[in-house]
């Protein structure tokens, strides 16, 4: 990779960074590491403070219709405070701690069409210049792949994942966005509901699983949705299969199990939409690595790859947040 030139205020001669992340994916409240490069400019430079920023591509709705923007969630400091001579290489090593969260980017190795990237910004001589946005692959945590692999086992399909801005009322939510990955529901549940959407809300202590049917209309009245939640341990040992299958029972019927958040308000409807364009649609799903039996999980790959690289390549100047 070739060291990206701040251009902008710094100038043509200033200094030049690069970050690099660690292999593999990174978890939910664990460890995100790598090292920034920096290589001096044509003169010597005071490096002020070097900050990464995480940042993601979210959907919001809105009175004219939806749109898509980056918001930036997490600043970290890593380094600064000290001179680069002219022409002089050096690395910054940094391990910060990922927002606990922080949406799942891909699933068994398989992409799930969610976009995260981290920025470097320099401040450079009371100058601030950032530099592109690098991809940030996050893997799930044990729990939630447990209860995803559980409703794969149970006949539930992979539909689409994307971030909604927005907050669901009556959670613990901390970020201005939720993830939300939509399921197609199993032959026993198709005559019922439409799709389900999974939101994980994790924190130190444990996890919230939100869970929303789009359910269908009988002959003589429309469709609604039902909403509940259920808390876990990050270690909890389950039969997660039969957990799982209570919990679409529960949420099929509406009935709210004790001390859930099922009664919500109107916050999660204000912003409850379906995105079934282009990442989405029957068929649209493949088979996961060999061994894993949990949900099918696939995207139609050239479309997200064309709107990863207009993510990344592209000017992110009406950020939020």
């Amino acid at each position: 990779m070739v060291f990206k030139r701040l251009l902008g205020s710094l100038g043509v001669g200033g200094p030049t960074v690069e970050t690099t992340l660690d292999p593999g994916p990174a978890l939910p409240g664990g460890a995100l590491t790598g090292q920034v490069r920096l290589r001096g400019g044509g003169a010597d430079f005071e490096i002020e403070s070097i900050t990464l920023e995480l940042v993601a591509r979210v959907e919001a709705e809105h009175e004219e219709g939806e749109s898509e923007g980056a918001v930036t969630f997490e600043r970290f400091t890593v380094g600064g405070g000290f001179r680069l001579a002219e022409g002089e290489e050096r690395s910054v090593p940094f391990s910060v701690t990922l927002p606990w969260e922080t949406p799942v980017t891909e699933l068994y190795g398989q992409a799930l069409g969610v976009v995260l990237g981290v920025r470097t910004e320099l401040s450079v001589a009371g100058a601030k210049d950032k530099g592109d946005l690098d991809p940030l692959a996050v893997g799930p945590l044990p729990v939630q792949e447990a209860v995803l692999e559980a409703l794969g086992q149970l006949g539930f399909g992979f539909r689409s994942a994307d971030l909604e801005y927005g907050r669901i009322g009556g959670t613990g939510q901390r970020l201005p966005f939720y993830q939300e990955i939509e399921i197609t529901p199993s032959p026993k549940y198709a005559h019922q509901v439409n799709e389900i959407e999974v939101t994980f809300l994790a924190g130190p202590a444990g996890m919230e699983v939100v869970l929303e049917a789009d359910k269908r209309g009988g002959p003589f009245s429309g469709g609604h949705d039902a909403l509940t939640s259920f808390t876990v341990g990050h270690h909890d040992s389950r039969d997660w299969n039969a957990e799982v299958e209570g919990w679409i029972e529960r949420l099929v019927q509406h009935r709210a199990p004790h001390g859930s958040h099922a009664a919500y308000g109107h916050g999660h409807d204000d912003h409850h939409h379906h995105h079934d364009g282009h990442r989405s649609g029957p068929g649209v799903g493949t088979a996961v690595a060999a061994g894993a039996a949990g949900l099918a999980v696939g995207v139609v790959g050239g479309m997200v790859a064309a709107e990863v690289v207009d993510f990344f390549e592209g000017e992110e100047e009406d950020e939020e947040g």
